[in-house]
């Protein structure tokens, strides 16, 4: 397997109260990470660190391409709270195209490659009726939809969501399970919930967080497992 991050000896203090301690992780190529945990046990800082919104206060992350090791990658995420203004004036279309930024030059137009890659998402996602709908006029889970697409659409090698129940309208659901099968072929998943029978029927590997980590190769958790960490 191509290992395509390490976190190593990883620990984060927030004013003098430990989050983290010591944990470790490795995540691959293909992999479907499933991470659970109480409420304050940490979840969401490990996924800062792995971001680069949070640097730690010991240890190292490491990323790696092809098995040599590199300053970073292409990372996708979407975070539980939603932090868009929906009172922007911008489309359903752009704001996925906004995805695609960093790899279009300065003042020039996406090409036509990417616009078809859009569009392709759109329909995969349930929404193109809304390609010129502003934003402000979309529910709350057609808007989750375009962030996750705007996640994707750039082919990141790792997907980060952070609860996406929370923000998956119930229409859209059993197809987005299925769309999180589909992208995995291609992008390394972590996601991170609380419904642990929904996502161990779904992932690969689970990693329990409660200030330190403890890994499950597989997804055959057992209560007596999840009671002792």
């Amino acid at each position: 397997m191509e290992k395509l991050i390490e976190i190593k000896d990883i620990s984060v203090v927030y004013d003098t109260t430990p989050v983290l301690e010591n944990v470790c992780l490795d995540i691959w190529k293909d992999d479907f990470l499933g991470v659970i945990g109480p409420n304050g046990g940490g979840k969401t800082t490990l996924l800062k660190v792995i971001l680069g919104l949070m640097k730690p206060a010991s240890g190292e992350i490491a990323f790696f391409e092809c098995g040599k090791s590199v300053s970073s990658l292409k990372i996708g995420y979407l975070p539980q709270i939603n932090p868009i203004d929906k009172r922007f004036p911008i489309s359903a279309y752009e704001v996925i195209a906004s995805g695609l930024a960093g790899e279009k030059p300065r003042f020039r137009d996406f090409t036509s490659v990417q616009k078809e890659r859009v569009r392709e998402l759109m329909i995969q996602m349930g929404l193109e009726q809304f390609t010129e709908r502003a934003i402000g006029e979309l529910s709350g889970g057609q808007l989750q939809r375009v962030l996750l697409a705007r996640a994707i659409v750039s082919r990141p090698q790792v997907l980060i969501l952070d609860e996406p129940n929370t923000y998956v309208d119930k229409k859209f659901e059993s197809h987005f399970y299925e769309l999180l099968e589909e992208i995995n072929r291609r992008t390394a998943i972590v996601l991170v919930s609380h419904d642990i029978g929904t996502l161990t029927s779904m992932v690969k590997n689970v990693a329990c967080i409660n200030k330190t980590l403890h890994y499950h190769a597989g997804s055959d958790i057992s209560g007596d497992w999840l009671n002792e960490i």
